[in-house]
């Protein structure tokens, strides 16, 4: 059964908080050397497609970009086809910096807040990854898998609840910004499909009208209601396909019993036809 799919989205959307004009700068830095001369992109997706907002050529390791939009947009910075980084379009100098380590946006009050959050989880996402990696050691040294899920599965527990909750905070607290419907899609796009988890629906319950409305935010409910209609007509349909094979061993049973008993009462209707 096919499921319905948001666009692939990892962290970019545009949300109108005000009508009036936002003037940007950007000033970007990098110790990539391969990096020279390329062009950078500012992207935001608008009606299924990618469009270029500005645009920089790295020049002997900087580039410079500035600009006047209507509404502050979380957008992402572009080299050739490859997304880098999530970038706040908002009023002010927005500094970006890009080593062979770290790419990190701040200068301006939302990229500060977005960039607080990027480094905290990625903190939690090194830790996961570092338990993962242990436990790939301990097998490789014979221990047995239920050694291995007993020392290191609490761990892993309290970091992903501690994910969980930071996440969650991070997008209640900006559930009236741009930040929050952002992070919200990114959360969501890396499901293989949309659909409801606990997780999900904990967000939305408390969310206000103008982040359910959102765009995005609206096309992720809609396709996983949708998604949720689809799974349980599968269901029933196995559950039916389930019921009748097991229906047909029991009809060719009863259809051998009734053929037996017909061949053994033709031979007592022909010795009473006899006498």
């Amino acid at each position: 059964m096919q499921f319905n799919k948001l666009l692939p989205l990892l962290f970019v959307m545009a949300i109108t908080l005000t009508s009036c004009g936002h003037s940007y700068k950007v000033s970007g830095t990098t110790s990539v050397s391969y990096m020279d001369g390329k062009t950078l992109y500012l992207k935001v997706l608008k009606n299924d497609k990618w469009i270029n907002v500005d645009s920089a050529e790295v020049i002997h390791g900087t580039f410079k970009m500035n600009g006047s939009i209507d509404s502050i947009m979380v957008a992402s910075l572009y080299m050739d086809d490859q997304s880098l980084m999530p970038v706040v379009l908002e009023r002010g100098t927005i500094k970006i910096d890009i080593t062979d380590d770290d790419m990190k946006v701040s200068g301006t009050p939302l990229n500060d807040k977005l960039y607080a959050f990027i480094t905290k989880k990625n903190g939690m996402d090194q830790k996961l990854q570092n338990l993962d990696h242990r436990s790939t050691q301990m097998m490789m040294q014979g221990i047995d898998e239920s050694t291995i899920q007993l020392q290191l599965g609490s761990e892993a527990e309290s970091i992903n609840n501690q994910l969980n909750a930071l996440v969650k905070k991070f997008i209640k607290d900006n559930y009236e910004n741009a930040l929050g419907p952002s992070v919200f899609i990114m959360i969501c796009s890396s499901m293989p499909y949309p659909m409801m988890t606990p997780q999900i629906e904990d967000l939305l319950k408390d969310a206000p009208e103008s982040f359910k409305n959102n765009a995005l935010v609206n096309e992720f409910i809609s396709k996983a209601h949708e998604n949720a209609k689809l799974m349980i007509e599968q269901q029933r349909m196995e559950q039916n396909e389930s019921t009748r094979t097991q229906q047909q061993p029991q009809m060719s049973a009863q259809s051998s019993n009734d053929a037996s008993s017909g061949g053994m009462q033709m031979p007592q209707q022909g010795a009473q036809q006899g006498q």
